[in-house]
């Protein structure tokens, strides 16, 4: 079964095609995000109108590159396009509606149904990509959906059946992160990255004074981030430690607790599947420490590590969740009214 998907829930605009919910038949990307590093940061009408100028081009090129695998004319894509998906939410309203639209206008024309897909949802799909030497993932499973807008510990008990264990209460692990990045002066705009390639490269020694680590010994699985910042603010205001000392003291911090609350709720649940999703999953850092604490603590559990460019938003993962979903969500063309973005969507929504 080929799905093509539409991916347009911030400032990516992206489409692609897969095969079965496993394979990667076409991809094709656009991001406004240089814009947004000149304004420190993401303005949404900038954002839905270049969101407006790349969706043609990229589905066009998505299409192009599925004729090319599949030895197709361009204009035959279409007939061998078994179902249409899109992102509805959450995400920015003017982003998200240019997608839908798109996506809705593509099912009308070419009489295809189709699949609604929650964004969190696609993160965790990330992980169902055919990897060489890596078998699929077995449910259930618990997922830790961890980004710059959004951080929850999730039971994904089988496809389409989702239960939140958990999640943080104020700022997102990555929102931290970029909030952070601005105060030590690694980026203005994503810096979460930055931030954290300064204290893996940081070999100093460990700064005297530890950061919070707020909620770790709660028994609820959510997580607390905003403290963290007021934290490191004093520490900055001293002038007295090196900024990649901090760097390396706040990733420590946001990881120990990321990590800890997560398998936890793996011994809670019983689970033997732990699948990680989200931009900050691909942080160097997070990714070993949950894998050698997992090996101390939880031998027999299977992580699943998505593949670093499936981190960050795509269409493949859309795609992906849709196949698996779509007997839950799977609409006709005389309902696609029913399809509507939400911004606010939650992950079990």
């Amino acid at each position: 079964m080929l799905i093509m998907a539409i991916e347009t829930s911030c400032d990516e605009t992206a489409c692609a095609v897969v095969e079965d919910g496993v394979k990667e038949i076409a991809t094709a990307i656009a991001t406004s995000a240089e814009l947004h590093q000149k304004t420190g940061g993401i303005v949404p009408e900038v954002a839905a109108r270049k969101q407006v100028e790349y969706i043609t081009p990229v589905i066009e090129l998505c299409m192009k590159k599925a004729a090319d695998h599949l030895r197709i004319d361009t204009e035959n894509v279409k007939n061998h396009i078994d179902a249409l998906a899109v992102t509805v939410g959450p995400g920015l309203i003017g982003s998200l509606l240019v997608g839908v639209e798109a996506a809705k206008t593509l099912a009308l024309a070419w009489s295809k149904p189709l699949i609604p897909v929650n964004h969190l949802v696609g993160h965790i799909y990330a992980n169902f990509l055919l990897q060489e030497g890596i078998k699929p993932p077995v449910l259930p499973a618990v997922a830790l959906v961890v980004s710059g807008g959004h951080t929850d510990i999730i039971l994904l008990k089988d496809h389409g059946r989702l239960e939140h264990l958990g999640g943080t209460i104020d700022d997102a692990a990555g929102e931290s992160f970029d909030k952070v990045a601005r105060l030590l002066n690694t980026g203005s705009y994503l810096g979460g990255p930055a931030l954290a390639k300064n204290a893996d490269l940081y070999t100093g020694p460990n700064l005297p004074e530890k950061l919070p680590r707020a909620l770790l010994h709660e028994t609820t699985y959510n997580f607390s981030f905003s403290g963290l910042k007021t934290a490191v603010k004093r520490l900055v205001d001293k002038n007295v430690y090196e900024h990649s000392a901090i760097a390396k003291e706040f990733q420590e911090a946001v990881i120990e607790v990321l990590v800890n609350k997560t398998l936890k709720a793996v011994q809670a649940t019983g689970v033997t599947t732990l699948l990680l999703g989200g931009g900050v999953s691909a942080n160097n850092k997070l990714r070993t420490n949950i894998v050698e604490k997992a090996r101390a603590e939880i031998p027999e559990l299977k992580i699943s590590l998505p593949p670093l460019r499936l981190c960050s938003d795509n269409a493949i993962y859309i795609a992906s969740a849709g196949y698996f979903n779509q007997e839950y969500m799977l609409l006709r063309t005389q309902d696609l009214h029913k399809i509507n973005p939400n911004p606010a969507l939650a992950i079990t929504d």
